[in-house]
């Protein structure tokens, strides 16, 4: 019997592709610590994030090509890791522990963004990734009650450069950070955008996040001060617009993805999540009622070529889920909680394309 090689291995793994980046696993360096003892193969292939959809489909992908080019005998193992792809520069002054910075938006208020904003971190969280998450909805802040964190208050200290920075608060093993931290839930929050944008600003380049595969921002509704300020402040790797399926929601929507894709902004925009798609009713799961409408979000990605990540339905515990600080993906085995995993392994796998196939993120310059 032939002596298998390293050389041998790494040629049957070329034919493997990953589906998504169009090419094999050999030229995209997803192949790790090759070792071959008698007719034992072992290595590890490196993904581009934990919450790869396509894990499974890779792994049986490269068993079948050792069995079919090497030895049909050999015993196959094989370690799934991820190591998260960034498209920013490597020197980047703000955020430079972040990888990917994530802006998602509605256009329209009341469309359930920030609830999916919450779900989505925890999915990703959940993968094995490191997230953090910014209520950016100054005057409306949620976080701190979808995460039953009201009475945080997050302290300051003294970095080892010497700066004063704000220590997020910590949840469910997401990183966050809100106004609603800093002002009493019952008072109103009244601020021209100049001050609202400041405060975002702090958010941003005066807390301490550390190291992050994933950071979200929970945009307010509309294209406002928020909106530009981020832009401005930080690469942004990508947009998120959430709506619902009704055509007020879908003009407001619009909007908001074409604000991103304005040539002087240049966003990518990832996908589209409808949200509120049907309701079902507890007691009548298998039934739908499409009271908003039914296919306005994939009706608004075939219009600008975006995909529809998924589809969220009206379900009374996803609201209770968030009032009592216990988001629906947190309900083991719920229907609500499979729709919020697959949700992040789509937007997981969205950024991960972006940043094999798009330019490097760009801070914005607005010329006036």
């Amino acid at each position: 019997m032939a002596t298998i090689t390293k050389e041998d291995v790494l040629k049957a793994l070329s034919y493997v592709q990953e589906p998504d980046l169009g090419k094999d696993l050999v030229t995209l360096n997803m192949i790790e610590d090759v070792v071959i003892e008698g007719q034992t193969i072992s290595f590890t292939v490196v993904l581009t994030t934990p919450a790869c959809p396509l894990k499974q489909m890779i792994h049986d992908a490269c068993e079948r090509a050792i069995h079919t080019m090497v030895d049909a005998d050999a015993k196959v193992v094989i370690v799934m890791t991820s190591r998260v792809t960034t498209a920013r520069a490597a020197n980047s002054a703000v955020l430079n522990g972040v990888k990917n910075i994530i802006a998602i938006a509605s256009g329209k208020g009341g469309v359930g963004k920030s609830t999916v904003s919450a779900n989505l971190a925890l999915a990703l969280a959940r993968s094995g990734a490191k997230v953090g998450l910014v209520d950016a909805d100054i005057s409306g802040p949620s976080m701190p009650t979808m995460f039953g964190v009201e009475d945080a208050r997050p302290h300051v200290f003294q970095h080892t450069d010497g700066r004063n920075l704000i220590q997020p608060v910590e949840k469910y093993g997401i990183k966050l950070m809100s106004i609603g931290f800093l002002a009493p839930g019952e008072n109103a929050i009244v601020w021209r955008g100049p001050m609202a944008s400041s405060a975002l600003k702090q958010f941003i380049t005066e807390v301490d996040w550390g190291e992050l595969d994933y950071l979200l921002l929970d945009l307010p509704p509309g294209t406002s001060d928020i909106h530009l300020t981020l832009v401005q402040t930080v690469p942004v790797t990508g947009a998120l617009i959430v709506t619902t399926p009704q055509k007020v929601a879908l003009a407001d929507a619009q909007k908001g993805l074409q604000m991103f894709r304005q040539p002087q902004i240049n966003v990518p925009v990832l996908g589209i999540v409808e949200n509120m798609a049907w309701f079902t009713p507890a007691e009548l799961p298998d039934n739908k009622y499409f009271i908003f409408g039914q296919g306005g979000g994939q009706l608004l990605a075939d219009k600008h070529q975006v995909p529809l990540l998924g589809q969220i339905p009206l379900v009374q515990s996803i609201r209770e889920n968030g009032d009592e600080g216990t988001p629906a993906i947190l309900q083991e085995g719920t229907a609500a909680a499979a729709l919020f995993e697959q949700l992040g392994e789509e937007l997981a796998r969205q950024i991960s394309i972006r940043n094999a196939v798009a330019p490097r993120t760009q801070v914005v310059e607005m010329k006036r």
